[in-house]
């Protein structure tokens, strides 16, 4: 199973309103993506963090290159910084274990 934990802080007032409208879609294509067994958010911080759980990565993989995901990473330089980190994992790590495993391995872009 590949595992992939975001973390994204937006720039500001109007960079929230667009995170937004792109991340309610987004999330709702990964929770009818093939392959997707796990999709969930929280915010922590000043972060707003997404966890999902994939068949595959090439499962993951696809989903990203969806038109819905795309558009969001077309615009995500005007919308926040962060961060994402994926793995290959038996297991779905609790939040407390995925944000920790994040802020380790958290390589901002």
């Amino acid at each position: 199973m590949y595992i992939s934990i975001t973390g994204l802080k937006t720039l500001n007032f109007l960079s929230e309103v667009k995170f937004w409208w792109y991340a309610i879609p987004s999330f709702r294509a990964a929770q009818k993506a093939n392959g997707n067994v796990f999709c969930e958010t929280k915010i922590a911080g000043n972060y707003k963090h997404t966890l999902t759980a994939w068949k595959s990565k090439n499962d993951m993989l696809e989903y990203i290159h969806n038109k819905v995901h795309a558009k969001a990473m077309i615009n995500f330089r005007t919308i926040a910084t962060g961060s994402t980190f994926g793995f290959e994992s038996e297991k779905i790590p609790s939040w407390d274990e995925a944000i920790n495993l994040w802020k380790k391995n958290y390589k901002e872009y």
